[in-house]
């Protein structure tokens, strides 16, 4: 290799790495914003939210990984023009192609590489966070008793307490018993108590001091209608409550495989086969439904003269069918096929609803599919985008570059999603709603290169007010003025 191609990966392959680091940690941070209120007031341990911050961080790969090939190229391109080693390598002979050649090498394998984590790592990671979700949506929040009202957050006991110091010691605490589901039959007063959660959370321990302890004891039969009250007086009592769902267990993950962002290439090509296979059968099943309806039960013998020719015995003279013994008769018959005529129609008219629930997971699957391929592409074209464009901006750092590169991300961004959804609605093909971004950005970065490749000044600000001072400088139009002057007195 030689120094320049070692120079020139140098330089890109630092802000390479800066860039995505950035742009994962701020995509992270939005991440755990959209996700903070199923996190919070759980009782997570550390492990548990960093391993689901660490498989969140990996699903955003497919924002992360073009924008720092963006951010990078534009950057590494820019300080090159800016500090003049872009014109020295010009200078010596050295075309812009040459210069980028160890780059367009280097976008290479980012995109084979992206296309092993859209692939490989992108599914594992999904299923792994749809796991931990569910999970985490199952844990119940930690118990936060309030004062001065009655809390019923705990199965089968509510619970009240007046005041709470500031060593956590509950004062005038009422703990009433539901556990048996028959009433306030049992309830406990007590001057102060203690609350206390095993490590494990699977129980907890109410400490109370100095109170009493009411309950009906009564088995109130048809003929026996008394009612026993014991009560019994206490200088300290436990009081143990069994909890459940309040310490996160981790389930297995393989119960979100069937998710269409859990699957990989290979599995989605056999999903795609059954899922067209079973929209074929739903096909046919609603042509048959359509065809012999008990609305239009003679057109099975229409459709069986047709197809067997044995059975069709000529043409029937359709005018003999319209003969009727009075007006009322003709009025019941017209009644009664146009009754059948919007049976037949109602029933139609839900066919599209339920050829959609194959469809939709059909097109999901083919656009995921093609979706594997779009990160790499994608990677690919924003570095085609970005390296002409340092080239001619001829700004590095993150102040220009920045600005420019998240225009171009906005708008790769919003059509990316919009063609997704499109596909998804079925208002485009699969296939063009997976690549309608490229095909968006595919000429821009085809004529980005093209224009570096000869120099242009495409956004040297100084070239356009050069022009414009030119265009309405009053030498200009006094010399124009002159010679349309010039000509009208000729002619």
């Amino acid at each position: 290799m030689k120094k320049l191609d070692l120079f020139v990966l140098k330089s890109f392959l630092g802000p390479f790495i800066m860039t995505l680091l950035i742009v994962l940690f701020v995509l992270l941070m939005q991440f755990l914003w959209l996700y903070i209120d199923e996190l919070v007031g759980k009782g997570l341990g550390l492990g548990v939210i960093l391993e689901f911050l660490g498989w969140g961080s990996a699903t955003l790969f497919p924002l992360a990984l073009p924008l720092a090939t963006l951010l990078a190229s534009i950057m590494t391109m820019g300080s090159f023009g800016e500090n003049n080693e872009l014109l020295a390598m010009k200078a010596a002979g050295i075309p812009l192609l040459r210069i980028l050649a160890p780059l367009i090498v280097l976008s290479g394998v980012i995109s084979v590489a992206a296309f092993f984590a859209s692939n490989n790592l992108i599914p594992v990671a999904y299923e792994k966070i749809y796991s931990l979700r569910d999970d985490i949506g199952k844990t119940r929040e930690e118990i936060k008793i309030p004062t001065g009202v009655f809390y019923n957050g705990i199965d089968g006991y509510t619970l009240r307490v007046v005041e709470r110091d500031e060593n956590n010691v509950m004062h005038n605490v009422m703990v009433y018993d539901h556990s048996k589901n028959n009433g306030n039959i049992s309830v406990t007063v007590a001057d102060s108590g203690i609350i206390n959660m095993s490590s494990d959370k699977t129980c907890l321990t109410f400490t109370l001091y100095n109170g009493t302890n009411y309950e009906e004891t009564n088995t109130k039969q048809k003929r026996d209608t008394t009612l026993a009250l014991q009560k019994v007086d206490f200088t300290m009592q436990e009081i143990v409550i069994p909890l459940s769902n309040y310490a996160f267990k981790k389930s297995d993950g393989s119960k979100f495989s069937n998710e269409v962002m859990t699957k990989g290439l290979a599995q989605l090509r056999i999903d795609r086969d059954s899922l067209e296979q079973k929209k074929e059968k739903q096909l046919d099943q609603l042509t048959k439904r359509a065809t012999y309806s008990e609305h239009m039960p003679n057109m099975s013998q229409i459709i069986a003269a047709k197809s067997d020719s044995t059975k069709f015995k000529g043409n029937l003279n359709i005018d003999s069918l319209f003969t009727w013994k009075d007006l009322e008769q003709e009025c019941e018959v017209y009644r009664a096929a146009a009754e059948k005529a919007d049976q037949q129609l109602t029933q139609v008219q839900y066919f599209p609803v339920e050829l959609n629930q194959v469809a939709y997971p059909l097109r999901r699957t083919i656009q995921e599919s093609f979706r594997k391929f779009t990160l790499s592409i994608a990677c690919l074209i924003f570095f085609f985008i970005g390296a002409p464009l340092g080239a001619i901006i001829r700004k590095g750092g993150l102040g220009t570059p920045v600005i420019v590169s998240m225009l171009f991300f906005v708008v790769y961004w919003v059509v990316d999603i919009s063609g997704k959804k499109l596909a998804n609605d079925g208002a485009i093909t699969p296939f063009l709603g997976a690549f309608i971004s490229t095909f968006v950005l595919m000429p821009i970065g085809a004529f980005l290169t093209w224009q570096s490749t000869k120099d242009s000044a495409l956004f040297n600000a100084d070239a356009y007010v050069s022009f414009f001072k030119n265009l309405f400088s009053k030498a200009r139009w006094r010399a124009a003025g002159k010679l349309i002057k010039t000509r009208f007195l000729n002619k």
